[in-house]
């Protein structure tokens, strides 16, 4: 059964095209469909650590994203997480570009590090969000497949302890941008395309 998403996300998954992502590209992602397809088929519980540097950033869209899709496709029983190799903040614009496509994100505890709860629909529970690193008791701790978020966090951990499988799969940091004119539009560009590829990711499972 697929759940029904705010109406503005809805809206924004009938927009993405498959076809936009490259042969090389759809390469890159088929080891994460074919671990989920084989937990699915086996009506295992599907773990995702969605890993980079800082948690700040990539790791936080792609985990908000991966969920999103699972919802959307009606796959069952995924659970996404995030982490890091340190622990900073989740970028506040990250959260305001969620907020903008149609997410609704709350703060529900203040700080230097932030604590989000970002829904994606009425009655599915919210992801939460902020820094941590990856190996945090917040997150799994065995049974998991460990998603390298950024080329730094991949050559930085050549171990990730309890992970099932690790895959590298990196995304350009829009941490370039920021305090510049084009912050807004290259977040959002990012978002866009994290979202593509998850929901490529889980159009893929039968």
């Amino acid at each position: 059964m697929k759940t029904k998403l705010f109406q503005e996300l809805e809206n924004l998954a009938g927009t993405f095209k498959f076809d936009s992502i490259t042969s090389d590209r759809k390469a890159t992602l088929q080891p994460l469909v074919d671990y989920i397809q084989a937990k699915h088929s086996n009506y295992d519980e599907v773990r995702l650590n969605l890993i980079c540097t800082h948690n700040s950033r990539r790791s936080h869209l792609s985990q908000v994203w991966a969920q999103t899709a699972a919802a959307y496709y009606g796959i069952k029983n995924v659970f996404c997480y995030s982490g890091g190799t340190e622990t900073t903040a989740l970028f506040p614009v990250v959260a305001e570009t969620l907020r903008q496509t149609g997410f609704k994100v709350q703060v529900i505890a203040e700080g230097s590090n932030p604590v989000y709860a970002i829904k994606y629909s009425d009655n599915e529970h919210p992801v939460i969000g902020f820094s941590k690193n990856y190996d945090n008791e917040f997150n799994p701790s065995q049974s998991f497949v460990a998603i390298m978020t950024c080329s730094q966090a991949d050559g930085g951990c050549p171990f990730i302890a309890g992970a099932e499988k690790r895959i590298p799969i990196t995304f350009e940091d829009p941490k370039a941008f920021d305090h510049t004119p084009q912050q807004a539009e290259k977040y959002q560009e990012r978002s866009f395309q994290i979202a593509t590829e998850m929901f490529y990711v889980f159009s893929q499972i039968k």
